[in-house]
């Protein structure tokens, strides 16, 4: 069974599906793996086939409510189905995930048209919400160029972060991510504009809590082609964007309420509503509207002390990898202009991947062997006490050391 492919539908086409073209196809998926357990097939009755569709939406084994059935047999057929279903989906993680040496390349070369020059792109630094949280030190997006699964936590020291993504459209990837950078960058530079103005004695207006750009303009800023599937793409993007939800529980607990807070919970998502403005004669996405929610525009705009905000390398956008998304953006936060140091297992725990770890640190490995290396950081695995450690180091920093030394 784990050498047979079923070629699953995505969720989003299975969604598509009527509701008895939903029943015909999960029947035919059963049949298919009945066939390859060499089992009889038995059609699945009207309760089966309700739970079956709610668990391919979700991915969730709740959804099956195994522990409503009296009958053995019943239960544990959904179950081994569920696990097939599952065990494709994983090998589509595995797929985007894992590198391998033969395969694509860590980044990409920049579009045809590319006109790039040198730019201001911020990202999420320090987050307004809490200040000793950072969405820098996690991925707050699934590790895959399709959509996630429903929900991702990270239990960190002092806080339980949760991402939880629609029941229908799924997590918001990296890839999508670029659009919430996209939006910073713009609502950064506005602000700029704004203090100039404001320090001439203009008396400017606060930027607008609303992003207008035009489809093109955000692919061209996230330095994609301009090609018609990448317009498609995009409408889902924002889609996936506005369902993905970030849950952020302070778990400060000190005894003395004179001195500590009370449990602090607060939800937020990527991005506020959006609206597509205008299409195209082929009706492709052409004006957009997004809403800039509180937690991004506070944090740039009216920031407590210093903008919530640091400045990415154009480069990142050339990515290829999900997961080396994640390490740039944990190296540009964590080790800055030096370096730092995180051992694998916790490395595992931040990015959210659902690699194992002995697949984790395979492809940790291969990004560290990358022969295109990550832009502004040298990645290395050292020996620490608890097992491997990933040394990230700033390249002119390092640089700077060695010839000190």
């Amino acid at each position: 069974m784990a050498k047979t492919r079923l070629h699953l539908k995505t969720r989003d086409e299975f969604a598509a599906l009527s509701l008895h073209e939903k029943n015909d196809y999960l029947q035919g998926v059963a049949q298919q793996i009945a066939h390859v357990r060499a089992e009889e097939f038995s059609p699945l009755e009207k309760d089966s086939l309700s739970r079956i569709r709610r668990y391919y939406s979700r991915r969730s084994f709740a959804d099956l409510r195994l522990e409503q059935l009296t009958d053995e047999s019943l239960r544990q057929s959904l179950s081994r189905l569920a696990e097939a279903i599952r065990a494709e989906e994983v090998g589509k993680v595995i797929n985007h995930e894992l590198p391998t040496r033969e395969g694509r390349a860590l980044v990409r070369p920049p579009p045809l048209d590319d006109a790039q020059l040198s730019f201001f792109v911020p990202s999420i630094h320090d987050a307004p919400i809490k200040d000793d949280f950072n969405l820098m030190d996690i991925a707050p997006f699934a590790l895959s160029k399709t959509a996630g699964e429903g929900v991702i936590r990270y239990e960190l020291k002092d806080s339980i972060i949760t991402v939880e993504g629609g029941a229908q459209v799924g997590l918001a990837t990296a890839y999508d991510y670029d659009i919430v950078i996209s939006m910073i960058s713009h609502l950064a530079d506005a602000t700029r504009r704004y203090r100039i103005d404001d320090s001439k004695g203009l008396r400017p207006t606060l930027p607008p809590r609303v992003y207008r750009p035009a489809a093109s303009e955000i692919l061209k800023f996230c330095r994609r082609e301009l090609g018609g599937k990448q317009y498609e793409d995009l409408e889902r993007a924002l889609d996936r964007l506005q369902a993905t939800r970030i849950k952020i529980t302070n778990l400060n607990t000190a005894r003395d309420t004179a001195k500590s807070k009370r449990r602090e919970v607060e939800s937020f998502p990527l991005i506020g509503r959006y609206k597509v403005v205008t299409r195209t004669t082929m009706e492709r996405i052409d004006q957009v509207e997004i809403e800039i929610p509180n937690w991004v525009y506070e944090g740039v705009v009216k920031p407590d002390g210093k903008p919530s905000i640091l400045t990415l390398n154009p480069d990142y956008f050339l990515i290829t990898r999900p997961i080396a998304k994640f390490l740039y953006r944990l190296a540009r936060k964590a080790a800055g202009q030096t370096e730092a140091r995180y051992g694998l297992a916790e490395l595992h725990k931040r990015s959210g991947s659902k690699l194992p770890p002995h697949k984790f640190r395979q492809a940790i490995q291969e990004i560290v062997e990358a022969t295109v290396p990550l832009p502004d950081y040298d990645l290395s695995l050292v020996r620490g006490e608890g097992g491997p450690v990933l040394r990230m180091v700033n390249r002119v920093y390092d640089k700077t050391n060695v010839l000190r030394a």
